[in-house]
Order: structure tokens, then C-alpha cells, then sequence
């Protein structure tokens, strides 16, 4: 009887030893994958740079966008011609308008849309005034509107400027 509670025992052991031996090396396995996956992501994600407006962007030092494997960061865009001089100026509602034509061309300069965007910050000297304009973003997030912050401010880089608008963009492969 002793012998035999020794030979269930230790077929017992045998048997979870090796079950989880098995389970091991299986997590091993998957959490190589994922290390590799990711190593190989971060070898392959070169930044992006994209300038909208190159010699406004160098006078000022930022680049309006850059793009590292599925993510776009954009900067914030404001109403400004291609010399940098403010544009619609005492008018949000249309500064609104011409920050969204901007950050349009630098989404489709990255093959996206407004869909794409996962986060927006808008930047205003004039909440009231941006509560009234807001509505016309219906117009450009026709699917769904993204997450973010609406913040009011005291000033923006430019006195002339009402509304500065930065996104997130998640590209999907």
C-alpha cells in the first residue's frame, strides 16, 4: 500500500513538473515574441519630420509634425499666411477655419484624415467666442469626435492670434 501512494505521488510529480514546464516555456516563447516585436518596432520607427510652412518653422524652431510608426504628433496650428504674418485676424471663427485647412493638408501630406485624429487641444484667448464657433467641428469629425482639452489662455505666440489647434494622430497600418 506504501508503494503504491509512492508511485501515485510521484507520477503526480512527473506529470505537473511537466505541465507546467510546458506552461513556462510556452510564456517564455510568447514573451520573446513580444520583446522582439518590439525591438524591432523601435529599430524601424524613424521620425518623420514634416514642415508646412519651412522657413516660418525654422525662423521659429519646431517642425509642424513628425511621424514615428503609427503615431503623428502635430503642432499647433494657427491662422497664418506663408510668410507667418497673422490671417482673419479679430475674427475666431474663421482663424478656427483656416487652423483646420492647415492641419488638413498635414494630414493628407501623411496619407490621413480627420477619422485618424485621436486627440485634439485647442487653445483660445476667447472661450465664449470658440463656444459660439465650436459647432463647425461637426463639420470636420464626421464619424466621431476625438478625446482632448479646450483651454483657455491669456495669449498665444502672436498677438493677433485667437485659437491655436494641436492634434494626435494614430495611423493605422
Amino acid at each position: 500500500m506504501n508503494r503504491s501512494k509512492l508511485f501515485t505521488s510521484l507520477l503526480l510529480f512527473i506529470v505537473s513538473a511537466s505541465f507546467f514546464n510546458c506552461e513556462e516555456k510556452v510564456t517564455t516563447e510568447i514573451t520573446k515574441e513580444k520583446t522582439e516585436t518590439i525591438a524591432h518596432n523601435e529599430v524601424n520607427e524613424t521620425p518623420e519630420y514634416f514642415l508646412l510652412r519651412p522657413e516660418v518653422e525654422k525662423a521659429y524652431g519646431y517642425s509642424h509634425a513628425v511621424k514615428i510608426g503609427n503615431s503623428i504628433k502635430i503642432s499647433g496650428a494657427v491662422s497664418m499666411d506663408d510668410e507667418g504674418n497673422p490671417t482673419a485676424v479679430g475674427d475666431l471663427a474663421q482663424q478656427m477655419k483656416n487652423c483646420y485647412a492647415d492641419l488638413e493638408k498635414i494630414l493628407k501630406h501623411y496619407g490621413c484624415t480627420f477619422d485618424d485624429v485621436v486627440k485634439e487641444d485647442v487653445f483660445t484667448t476667447d472661450m465664449p467666442k470658440f463656444l459660439e464657433a465650436a459647432a463647425y467641428r461637426t463639420e470636420i469629425y464626421k464619424t466621431q469626435f476625438p478625446t482632448g482639452s479646450w483651454l483657455g489662455v491669456t495669449e498665444l505666440a502672436v498677438p493677433e492670434f485667437m485659437i491655436e489647434i494641436e492634434l494626435e494622430v494614430h495611423k493605422s497600418k
